[in-house]
């Protein structure tokens, strides 16, 4: 048998396809390595197949307590409990300016000694996420994924509320002179002949977010049959006038109570069963107090450290929302009692002989019993702080011819709050940020309303010497009054906090 020669294009053919055989084969086989590969690091990372890192709607908090807060050493303070929300947070150390991230409502856990401290070893750390509940650095999850935050923009929907400026705003104030009857005619600046209106136009804006103009109906809605109270001196009745002027837009508050002094007062909105009162209670302890209306003392005031004042513990089981605030009367002249026996005084004439005790001691004392009558009480309203505010003195006091003269915002920086604010601060900062995290465990609405830093821009927004119908045109002594709010006026800026935190829940 002949056998026949292969031509050579049939000899190329067999060469290519063996060729192709072994090159497939290759291909296969470094496909397999591939997904091996990548079905190894997924694993190692957590994701499943075709996860990502999620965009994080990321909610910015400063500090999650507040903005500013200061410890005894004048330090920023960031206590606080973890929150409960399951959308992720970016929580930001102010101290070791680092940011971390939680997905699905997992923080970094904090001490027992300070919650606010989101390391746990106290130390810096990069950026770091965590997915699922588990910490991307912690031992059960190694390997850590690092993202690069500093770009990204926060999230409009939380922030830090307090924090932020004054900005133009043309629109102007919720009502006029003209349309509320409820202002005290010592805040009634434009009735009184102030001439320039530019402080009517400002409003608050935090820095990382938008807040909300205060919506008269939408409050009114929320609060049907429920009971409020403003608890404190005169700056609560201001506030609560305020608050009153705007809802009264919407139905008439109409005056349902008053003490004998007109100091308390009650009002309802029928249409809402809705009441609001304002509580005078300065010291918000048992005091005996010897002023007149227009602050002239004949005595020293009587204060005891050691007793709630039951002109508002007495109603406090029946208060749905109520706010506390006080300090600026510990700096008067006082002796102070406990167990009804003299302990000392504060800034007593020189012929008593009692023993100096600083008037700070006594507002920590009693801040401290406010503070536990609410934990034990466990009352489940919610309850907020008001913190103490700054006045606007220039080139001396009321008495001695101290002024307010200013007619714009100033910026953050531009002046500095006095020392008694500075004092009254660190107390009542300490003492909420303890009970907060008592509260905490307990469930318990506490909240801090956090009004300094906001009001110290304001040195524009006091009455001045228009705490006096036209008091250029008289040959009484003028005095100015460079602590109350006019209104309307940047007080009125407290009522949308109020509103936020309600809304939205932010402590």
């Amino acid at each position: 048998m002949v056998q026949r020669t292969k031509p050579k294009w049939e000899k190329l053919w067999g060469s290519f396809q063996r060729r192709d055989y072994i090159l497939a084969k290759l291909i296969v086989f470094l496909i397999l390595i591939g997904l091996a590969f990548k079905i190894m690091y997924l694993d190692s990372t957590g994701f499943t197949d075709g996860e990502t890192i999620p965009f994080i709607n990321q909610t910015v908090n400063l500090n999650p307590l507040v903005s500013g807060d200061l410890s005894e050493n004048g330090q920023s303070t960031n206590n606080t409990q973890p929150s409960n929300q399951i959308s992720p947070q970016i929580w930001t150390d102010l101290d070791e300016t680092t940011k971390r991230i939680s997905v699905n409502g997992s923080l970094l856990e904090p001490s027992a000694d300070s919650p606010g401290d989101l390391s746990k070893d106290g130390q810096s750390s990069a950026n770091r996420i965590s997915v699922n509940g588990s910490l991307a650095d912690s031992p059960e999850n190694p390997p850590s994924v690092t993202v690069d935050l500093t770009d990204q923009k926060p999230n409009k929907e939380k922030c830090d509320i307090f924090s932020g400026d004054w900005i133009p705003n043309p629109s102007g104030p919720l009502y006029t002179y003209e349309t509320c009857h409820l202002i005290t005619s010592h805040q009634d600046c434009i009735k009184n002949g102030r001439p320039d209106t530019g402080f009517l136009y400002w409003k608050w804006r935090p820095r990382d977010c938008d807040l909300p103009s205060f919506d008269a109906k939408k409050f009114l809605e929320l609060m049907k049959n429920k009971t409020w109270a403003l608890i404190g001196d005169s700056l609560s009745r201001n506030h609560v006038e305020s608050l009153l002027c705007i809802l009264s837009q919407v139905d008439p508050a109409i005056e349902v109570y008053h003490d004998e002094e007109w100091r308390s007062k009650r009002w309802q909105f029928a249409s809402y069963n809705f009441t609001i009162s304002v509580i005078w209670s300065p010291f918000l302890a048992k005091a005996s107090i010897f002023e007149d209306y227009n602050g002239v003392s004949s005595a020293p005031i009587q204060l005891h450290l050691d007793k709630l004042d039951q002109t508002w513990t007495d109603l406090y089981p029946s208060l749905d929302y109520m706010i506390f605030s006080s300090g600026e009367w510990f700096s008067k002249s006082a002796i102070y009692y406990e167990n009804n026996t003299i302990l000392g005084g504060h800034s007593l004439p020189n012929e008593k002989n009692y023993t100096n005790i600083a008037f700070n001691l006594a507002y920590r004392k009693i801040l401290k019993n406010l503070f536990n009558f609410i934990l034990e009480s466990n009352h489940n309203g919610t309850i907020f702080y008001r913190t103490t505010t700054t006045d606007h003195f220039e080139n001396g006091e009321w008495y001695n011819g101290g002024s307010c003269q200013r007619t714009e915002p100033v910026k953050e920086g531009e002046l500095k709050i006095t020392q008694l604010t500075e004092i009254l601060r660190v107390v009542e900062i300490d003492e909420f940020e303890k009970a907060q995290r008592k509260g905490f465990e307990k469930g318990m609405k506490l909240r801090l309303l956090d009004v300094m830093s906001q009001s110290s821009l304001r040195p524009d927004g006091h009455p001045g010497l228009y705490r006096h119908a036209h008091p250029l045109s008289s040959n009484n002594t003028k005095y100015y009054d460079c602590l109350h709010w006019c209104l309307p006026g940047p007080i009125d800026s407290w009522n949308d906090l109020i509103m936020e935190m309600i809304v939205n829940g932010l402590k």
